[in-house]
């Protein structure tokens, strides 16, 4: 049915269908959060093996607050199918959450936005006032600049056979008290009356706040600069983490000094920034700025920073392996987690690979352990550590995730069976006096050797 002068109580009633495009982080928990709020859900997927998974109960994804909350399979209100066009004619509202990476080159690549328009508005049948909400992170104006000349071409009309909308997801993988259902969110819409619908629809699934903000582009540049401000941030305590070893100082023990005062923001230095938010909606910003003739300079300049955070820890360690009496060509290191996030086995953007091309390229040889990522996700010049009890012969260990079975491991036993027991806590998470009184040599990301 779509939009009608009904559909704000169809929506609190939840007597609507709801569909989800992409059935990845984002979307799967999605699917689930509208069926547990009472929706019926049609989830697409073009990949097999997720679709298979997700009506086997099984979880595709990394993140392990989805585990065990698939819904059965022989709900009446759960279908998943590999097939848009099967599943969009049922849906009052169809959400995609696809995803939108950077080229090689560091350019926004919409194949997936455009893609995943395509397949819904051909889907769509005409009068039907479907409404079709982009919730991927884009730079403002990508909602109108990609989906209005599909429906343009397909024949259709903005208002009778469609609405279009954006509503940016904002959920925290990993993090059980930032999921779907606990997160505010904004609502985009050029048409006011669809937009305070879709209020009235995400209310049912979050038990925060959801308002209308008026255009498209309003709730397009809320979500990518929630981003951009992190990156910021997140990039000033890594340059501080590496200015003030040169002065004898640790970054920590500034840090910790500084959060003293009431309105000092207190973030952690580490390896890199990884996932898929904070190392790509940055250049989608930037790409936007450019556009408009508007240099985004201090933007770009954290993006700078962040994304050579791993190649100065690779010079740090290299450094520390030398003084240490380790000659290149013969050195190994243990890298404890890959995924790019504590307790999630998401290994997209992680800092871990441009750590590990650095060390490559230094000849240093690099094995990694990780008790969320299946062997299978390590790049091929990575050899795996399955079990981290018999891992030895080692001469440095690098914390590169706080994982729990990573920061608790047996660093008395790890350090035994190292050839040269060398710490290097890339998350400042380790209680380092601990593990040093255990004869380890430690180190750490912003401070001094």
């Amino acid at each position: 049915m779509g939009w009608d002068s009904t559909f704000s109580e169809r929506a609190q009633n939840g007597n609507l269908t709801v569909g989800i495009i992409g059935l990845g982080y984002v979307g799967l928990p999605t699917a689930i959060g509208f069926h547990d709020a009472g929706f019926n859900v049609w989830g697409v997927d073009i990949s097999e093996r997720t679709v298979r998974m997700v009506l086997a109960g099984e979880n595709p994804t990394g993140d392990p607050d989805v585990n065990d909350i698939i819904p059965d399979p022989e709900s009446s209100r759960w279908n998943i199918t590999t097939s848009t066009s099967e599943a969009v004619p049922h849906c009052d509202v169809v959400l995609v959450t696809v995803p939108t990476p950077v080229t090689e080159d560091l350019k926004p690549d919409l194949t997936y936005v455009i893609g995943a328009g395509r397949s819904v508005f051909e889907s769509i049948a005409k009068g039907s006032r479907t409404i079709v909400v982009l919730e991927s992170t884009v730079y403002p104006g990508v909602t109108a600049q990609t989906w209005l000349p599909l429906v343009e071409e397909l024949g259709m009309k903005l208002g009778k056979d469609v609405e279009i909308a954006y509503c940016p997801e904002r959920f925290n993988p990993g993090d059980p008290a930032h999921g779907v259902r606990q997160v505010a969110r904004v609502v985009g819409c050029s048409n006011s009356q669809v937009g305070e619908g879709l209020v009235e629809l995400y209310r049912r699934l979050t038990s925060e706040d959801v308002r209308y903000v008026g255009k498209l582009e309003v709730a397009e540049a809320a979500k990518v600069i929630e981003n951009v401000q992190r990156d910021i941030n997140i990039a000033l305590v890594n340059e501080l983490a590496r200015i003030f070893p040169e002065l004898g100082v640790d970054v920590e023990d500034v840090l910790s000094a500084a959060a003293t005062k009431w309105n000092f923001h207190r973030y952690t230095p580490g390896v890199g920034v990884g996932g898929h938010c904070i190392p790509v909606d940055p250049y989608y910003m930037m790409q936007r700025a450019a556009d408009v003739g508007v240099p985004a300079e201090l933007i770009t300049a954290a993006r700078a920073v962040n994304r050579t955070m791993p190649l100065h820890v690779a010079t740090v360690i290299n450094e520390i392996l030398y003084k240490a009496g380790v000659l290149s060509g013969s050195a190994k290191v243990l890298m404890l987690g890959w995924s790019y996030k504590a307790e999630v086995g998401d290994p997209r953007e992680t800092p871990a690979e441009p750590l590990t091309e650095a060390l490559l390229s230094k000849d240093i040889e690099v094995y990694a352990y990780d008790p969320h990522i299946d062997s299978s996700q390590f790049p091929e010049e990575v050899t795996v550590v399955e079990d981290i009890t018999t891992a030895s012969g080692f001469d440095l260990a690098i914390l590169v995730t706080a994982h729990e079975k990573c920061v608790n491991i047996d660093w008395d036993g790890l350090g035994k069976r190292m050839r040269k027991p060398i710490l290097y806590d890339g998350r400042r998470v380790l209680d380092l006096d601990l593990i040093s009184n255990m004869g380890w040599q430690v180190h750490a990301v912003g401070r001094p050797q």
